[in-house]
């Protein structure tokens, strides 16, 4: 297959000043490209270049305070290879629900110049493949002035939205290495708890949304047992693939996508990147197909699980920061918290530790300052600890911190009844008897 290649250093060369360059996301990061773009930097060809990604493995280092005033990071989410250099203003963060991601690239609002990005060696009919992460890049790629690709022997060819013509890519590096690869601790007996309390909430037929981690591990290790239950999730990774090895899930009973596990990006094990590699079942997808709302309540029965840094006895769900410092982002929580709520039969769960490593609560009287609202109170349904599971929706304020509080650690529940009663008046006692 003919194609332009060139070398790193080569491709570059179209990024100028002022420019922002898009990268493609999580385990197919081109780092070939970024290394030749930082050099550049290094030797300060050009300046004010504006760097922008969901999430990136791997070194980051034009968002270290060497390169200020040379590269400006600005992510959509705050991973931890970039939390250090943002908390202390050397980068930054745009907040922004993961399915308007796309939206801010195709509508002009952040224009972008260049889209570096990998992808898998052509087929014989003049396509590659974004292979594990498609979610923003793919509205990059139609946008961009320039895009260069990395043409990686290591990415798997996945289908969806991920199939790219090689005519609607300008340059090609040919530079191999191994994907990044993800391996999750062993699950806590904390983990197993709340995986158990998760699954129990999971009906036979359920379309899945979860994320990775623990929890999310925890939680799949306890449906070996149920029958036809689907994925329709931003991303997924290993702890899917026994319960696809049993049957279990098989998108038999899908409104749409029937049959498919829909992800936007993946990150795992070599096993994980082997399993998606021409795999009909697996549809790599755009973000404003996997995060939609309108799109996920289509599906009945969805079933989506994500996680919190804490939640006040009203229900209010802080994922993104520590008080005034981001933490990560506001992603596709309340994308799914939404789409799961408006789904026939779905279950918006937040499942989280009652306490910290540190056994500081999570479940607290009231936010502390600073800390953001990712899912509102109005939008929370199932909240989950390791001492249970409650549904807030529909209940009163006092209701849910009754609810709220039965769930936390023990050692804590009488400082938020205390506080439950100052914030309530006397009454609260009362409530449901």
């Amino acid at each position: 297959m003919n194609y332009k290649r060139v070398t790193p250093e080569e491709a570059v060369k179209v990024i100028k000043s002022g420019d922002r360059v898009h990268l493609s996301s999580v385990a197919v990061t081109p780092h070939c490209l970024i290394k030749a773009m930082v050099e550049r930097g290094r030797r300060k060809e050009f300046n004010n270049i504006t760097v922008q990604h969901i999430h990136t493995e791997g070194a980051v280092e034009y968002a270290n305070p060497d390169f200020e005033g040379i590269f400006q990071l600005e992510s959509f989410f705050v991973g931890g290879n970039v939390r250090k250099q943002t908390q202390s203003g050397y980068a930054d963060y745009i907040p922004v629900f993961l399915c308007e991601t796309q939206k801010l690239i195709r509508e002009g609002y952040l224009k972008v110049n260049v889209a570096m990005v990998m992808v898998s060696p052509p087929d014989k009919h003049g396509y590659v493949s974004l292979g594990t992460s498609v979610d923003a890049t793919l509205a990059a790629i139609e946008e961009a002035d320039y895009v260069i690709a990395q043409v990686n022997k290591y990415v798997p060819r996945t289908w969806g939205d991920a199939q790219i013509n090689i005519n609607d890519i300008d340059l090609f590096v040919e530079c191999d290495e191994p994907l990044y690869i993800h391996k999750n601790p062993p699950i806590t007996e904390i983990e197993k708890a709340i995986g158990k309390n998760v699954a129990a909430l999971v009906e036979d037929g359920a379309c899945l949304q979860m994320g990775i981690g623990g929890i999310p591990n925890a939680v799949l290790a306890e449906l070996g047992n149920h029958k036809d239950l689907g994925v329709h999730t931003e991303m997924f990774s290993d702890g899917i693939l026994p319960l696809v090895e049993k049957g279990v899930v098989n998108g038999k009973r899908k409104q749409i996508d029937r049959g498919k596990m829909v992800a936007s990006f993946l990150m795992g094990s070599q096993e994980l990147y082997d399993f998606i590699d021409d795999n009909p079942m697996v549809a790599m997808m755009d973000v404003r197909h996997t995060n939609s709302v309108p799109i996920i309540r289509q599906n009945e029965k969805v079933t989506a699980i994500n996680s919190a840094l804490s939640v006040d006895i009203t229900g209010q769900v802080n994922a993104d920061s520590i008080g005034i410092k981001h933490y990560s982002g506001v992603g596709g929580q309340i994308d799914f918290i939404r789409g799961a709520g408006y789904s026939k039969g779905g279950k918006p769960i937040i499942a989280l530790p009652s306490v910290t490593a540190k056994g500081i609560s999570k479940i607290c009287p009231t936010l502390i300052e600073g800390a953001g609202v990712v899912t509102t109170r109005a939008n929370m349904h199932w909240l989950v600890t390791e001492y249970g599971a409650v549904n807030l929706y529909g209940q009163t304020l006092q209701n849910r911190a009754k609810l709220i509080i039965s769930i936390a650690h023990p050692d804590h529940r009488e400082t938020l009844d205390r506080a439950a009663f100052e914030r309530f008046g006397p009454h609260f006692h009362f409530v449901g008897r």
